[in-house]
């Protein structure tokens, strides 16, 4: 399996979003979106004693329900997988797949329409499915955070009792961003409160509370924008580029802080995206740590071994223009206009081009 997860899950995300209109049934999302999605986690698809389609999971009186997929480990079910169309919202399923949880001894379930993938164990009960999956990721919209947890479910790392032990934690977590992510896009009165509670000593009413909302919103935002921008274009030293590739991040530098030691320029998740899916491009060309990707004020560039004058590409990503830009030599670069970000692929055998300068010189 390759090591860069992130990669591959990239290019199926991609092949999802350009194919999706073209599958018309369950059986042909299973075989086109999830079963290549099991793949990429390092199962052998192809070998029953490990995946095993259609698993018989009987349910009380019920002979010969069966369940979509079950992965097995020494014979016994660790994952029970139930897959629908690619269309399918999963909304009315979990009931399904909870009587099949309860009647075997799987630990972990999955419901997916091969785009969106809950996840399932048993945190409130012994062997009884929770109502609520402890993990939830969209391929089409996913986070670097959330394929640090997918890793976890790749067959050469997967660890039965520290996922288990780890998702209550990602549970409440998940629950707690999900609250504060309603309260970047609209405070409550509560929250408001609180956080007046700590900073002004007048009477909380309501005119005062109405006040103080929108600037609750606004402080809120700007303070998560800080926090995401001196993460994300700080100076890479040795020590914090060992770990961006431990934990399969890219590698980006802030061409404004390495010059005065502050930046106002933020690095997007369609940037980081965009850098995901050019590095799975690269993948079979070269060693993915010769490729760095450094932000600037006017445009997001991907270089070769972190040397400004062998850059092979920029990228200018704002809601109403999306470029693609690669250099000639002669200063006449060619710009190409992008739909989205995944429309990148189009321009593989370019961006190739544009970087076997660097390596054959």
């Amino acid at each position: 399996m390759s090591t860069d997860f992130a990669a591959q899950l990239y290019q199926l995300a991609n092949r999802i979003e350009q194919t999706k209109e073209h599958i018309k049934t369950e059986e042909a999302t299973k075989m086109a979106f999830i079963v290549p999605f099991f793949q990429a986690l390092g199962y052998d698809v192809y070998n029953p004693t490990e995946f095993v389609p259609e698993f018989i999971a009987d349910v009380g009186n019920k002979k010969g329900e069966k369940v979509d997929y079950a992965i097995m480990r020494d014979g016994t079910p660790i994952i029970l997988v139930e897959a629908k169309g690619w269309n399918d919202a999963l909304t009315n399923h979990d009931d399904q797949l909870y009587r099949y949880f309860t009647s075997t001894n799987a630990k972990f379930a999955i419901l997916t329409n091969g785009i969106v993938y809950k996840f399932f164990t048993d945190l409130e009960s012994p062997n009884v499915m929770d109502s609520k999956p402890f993990l939830e990721i969209n391929l089409l919209d996913i986070k670097d955070s959330q394929v640090i947890e997918l890793k976890k479910f790749v067959k050469e790392n997967f660890d039965i009792d520290a996922v288990f032990s780890s998702a209550s934690e990602l549970k409440y977590a998940n629950n707690i961003k999900l609250f504060l992510s309603e309260q970047m896009t609209s405070p409550s009165e509560d929250f408001v409160r609180l956080i007046l509670g700590n900073i002004y000593d007048g009477i909380k009413t309501q005119s005062v509370i109405e006040k103080f909302t929108p600037i609750v919103k606004k402080s809120l935002n700007q303070f998560v924008n800080e926090i995401l921008n001196e993460r994300l274009s700080s100076v890479i030293n040795p020590e914090s580029q060992a770990q961006s590739t431990i934990l399969d991040t890219p590698v980006i530098t802030s061409e404004q802080e390495i010059e005065t030691g502050e930046s106002r320029i933020v690095t997007t998740d369609e940037e980081i995206q965009a850098f995901y899916i050019i590095k799975s491009i690269f993948a079979e060309a070269v060693s993915l740590d010769k490729i760095i990707a450094k932000d600037t004020e006017s445009y997001f560039g991907i270089l070769y071994e972190n040397n400004t004058r062998k850059w092979i590409c920029r990228l200018k990503l704002s809601a109403k223009r999306k470029l693609l830009i690669l250099p000639t030599g002669d200063n006449h670069d060619i710009k190409y206009s992008l739909d989205n970000i995944t429309d990148l692929y189009k321009y593989k055998a370019e961006l190739i081009e544009s970087l076997k300068r660097f390596i054959q010189n």
